[in-house]
């Protein structure tokens, strides 16, 4: 049955407001946990007449995720979208969040489609801070690359409370994380502690400000990449600007298939820009970057 919702629910428009610019003649995929953000994200798009097809992606990661899996693509089915449950196996190396997550957006692409997700304006704010505390503030733009694959985020403009709201509004009850609820992941410790603080020094609600200025960096590294171009050679490296240069190399340690990190970007840099017959420059994987003549060589 199509999405029952009360004549009077301001939370749930807010929401269809702002999935109206994304709205495509095609299908999409929407990345469905049986949270608040992402079944409101689903509702609001089939309401604004968004092919759905809702995907779940069972972690396996807690007891019973099996069942949690299924109910909310069973709640999907029953307003009108196409639900499929995904079962992946995370990887047990690094961060469980950062294997968690690629397994996800593995899963999702594979489907073919655009893919929506449910990212609101507080994750926004909470991806800023997160990658301010690593040396790389970042932020999320509502139309982005996955490798060849096209992620959208609709919901960028919506905070939390609102999406919590709308499944109020649809008498539907969201599932909760419990993983949201621990201070072990640093995401949660940013959400429990850090923006209740900076709510109360900046006077009122902190978020807004926060996810404009990882808009505005996400934005400003999206046009960095546009710009910068692959190239070994020492002169048109030297010419660059700095920002366009570090994502040069950047690109070049990556087609190494190594990992990208920022102290290995400067390292190499020095021997573009600070020249003194230094040696080459490990970038993992047992491979280097080395200086001849006139240009940069992976080794």
């Amino acid at each position: 049955m199509p999405v029952d919702y009360p004549h009077r629910s301001p939370a749930f428009l807010q929401l269809r407001v702002a999935v109206r610019p994304f709205v495509s003649p095609e299908p999409v995929t929407i990345g469905l946990s049986g949270g608040a953000d992402s079944l409101a994200l689903v509702a609001a798009a089939l309401v604004e007449g968004q092919a759905v097809h809702a995907v779940v992606v069972d972690h396996q990661l807690q007891a019973g995720s099996v069942g949690v899996a299924k109910q909310a693509a069973m709640q999907a089915r029953a307003w009108g979208a196409d639900a499929t449950v995904i079962p992946v196996t995370v990887s047990q190396e690094g961060s469980m969040e950062a294997a968690a997550r690629a397994a996800r957006y593995e899963a999702l692409i594979a489907c073919g489609r655009p893919v929506w997700t449910g990212h609101t304006m507080d994750d926004q704010a909470e991806t800023y801070l997160l990658g301010a505390l690593r040396g790389n503030p970042a932020g999320m733009l509502p139309h982005s690359k996955y490798g060849e694959a096209d992620i959208v985020r609709p919901l960028l403009s919506v905070r939390r409370a609102t999406t919590r709201a709308t499944c109020a509004e649809l008498g539907v009850t969201p599932w909760e994380d419990p993983h949201n609820d621990s201070e072990a992941f640093r995401r949660v410790a940013v959400r429990k502690q850090v923006m209740p603080l900076l709510d109360a020094i900046n006077g009122g609600p902190a978020v807004p400000g926060v996810a404009q200025a990882a808009y505005r960096v996400a934005l400003q590294h999206d046009f960095v990449q546009q710009a910068a171009r692959a190239t070994t050679s020492i002169a048109e490296l030297a010419s660059m600007h700095p920002a366009v240069r570090h994502a040069s190399i950047a690109g070049l340690i990556r087609d190494a298939d190594c990992p990208i990190k920022y102290a290995t970007v400067v390292a190499v840099e020095q021997l573009v820009t600070q020249w003194h017959g230094q040696g080459p420059v490990a970038i993992g994987g047992g491979r280097s970057i080395r200086r001849h003549g006139s240009e940069l060589r992976v080794d």
